[in-house]
């Protein structure tokens, strides 16, 4: 249990130092653009236009990002009604988020999920091309603890289960 009460201690330190970068406007700003390309509507666009474009691989991409996300969001639904982990703004005295969060719980963070797993399925098939999709979702991580919505350990458990959840189901495949 003390390594627990540590982590914990840690995530605290550590959302504090990344939410206060959230007190410039053009930051705050820019922190709320990006968390809202994570709320998964870029998944169905990119697979859309993927298949669209009638470019090799395309259906691969297509099964496997579908697959992928039908397993990552049922264990996202599973660890964030089942470990019910309060929001900084829910468990910290005196901290108020910037946003208002969709849903109740903290741990682990939907949005980085989501958007590692479509950045893994998109390696996973075009290689490469891929890259700048990890930074994109790195940064989707980013906004949601500058937001004050998770706190750090929520995102980096977010990006091992999409990226995690990609992995497997292209085994599978």
């Amino acid at each position: 249990m003390q390594l627990m009460a540590r982590l914990h201690h840690a995530d605290l330190r550590l959302l504090g130092a990344i939410f206060r970068q959230g007190r410039r406007r053009a930051i705050r700003r820019l922190a709320r653009a990006v968390s809202r390309t994570g709320d998964g509507y870029l998944h169905v666009a990119a697979a859309a236009l993927v298949v669209a474009s009638q470019v090799p691989k395309a259906w691969q991409f297509f099964e496997l990002l579908a697959l992928s996300v039908a397993v990552e969001r049922s264990v996202y639904f599973i660890l964030k009604n089942g470990l019910r982990r309060p929001r900084p703004a829910d468990a910290v005295p005196g901290f108020c988020s910037l946003i208002t969060a969709s849903d109740q719980f903290s741990f682990p963070s939907g949005h980085t999920s989501a958007a590692f797993l479509l950045a893994t399925c998109f390696y996973l098939v075009f290689g490469a091309l891929a890259l700048p999709l990890f930074a994109w979702a790195a940064l989707v991580a980013l906004s949601r603890v500058v937001l004050g919505v998770h706190y750090p350990g929520d995102t980096v458990a977010g990006a091992a289960i999409g990226c995690t959840v990609a992995w497997g189901i292209a085994a599978i495949l």
